[in-house]
């Protein structure tokens, strides 16, 4: 392993699940829902620890954190806005330098049947 060259850091954060106020309705944010996040974030691969501790690994419980604690902090009406809402706090909060978020509602307000409806957002840290 002498020899290894490491060309990308990511972490990839499934499931994380949060109850909040969000929706384009007034009744939708009555009562808080239940949403998931699926969160894969890039790092410089300079933060990849050389050893086995760790206290040198990035700390993927702050980024799910980060997502829970923002998430549920105000009341959004789309989904687009709270996920451009989490990716802005992600990249003021982290060295991270690309990042795509899942998001997903259960049981959305739709003449038809559907379990959950989702977005999906990426980004990149501009040069800076």
């Amino acid at each position: 392993m002498e020899d290894l060259a490491v060309s990308r850091y990511a972490i990839r954060l499934d499931g994380i699940r949060f109850r909040a106020r969000h929706g384009a309705s007034d009744s939708e944010r009555e009562l808080p829902q239940d949403f998931v996040a699926d969160l894969e974030v890039t790092l410089p691969v300079a933060l990849v620890p050389a050893s086995d501790e760790r206290a040198r690994v990035y700390d993927y419980d702050a980024l799910a954190t980060l997502v829970v604690r923002e998430g549920t902090a105000s009341s959004f009406r789309l989904l687009e806005s709270l996920a451009r809402r989490l990716l802005e706090r992600l990249f003021a909060e982290t060295p991270a330098l690309a990042a795509s978020l899942r998001l997903r509602k259960f049981g959305p307000p739709t003449t038809e049947s559907v379990d959950s409806a989702a977005i999906e957002l990426a980004a990149t840290r501009r040069a800076g």
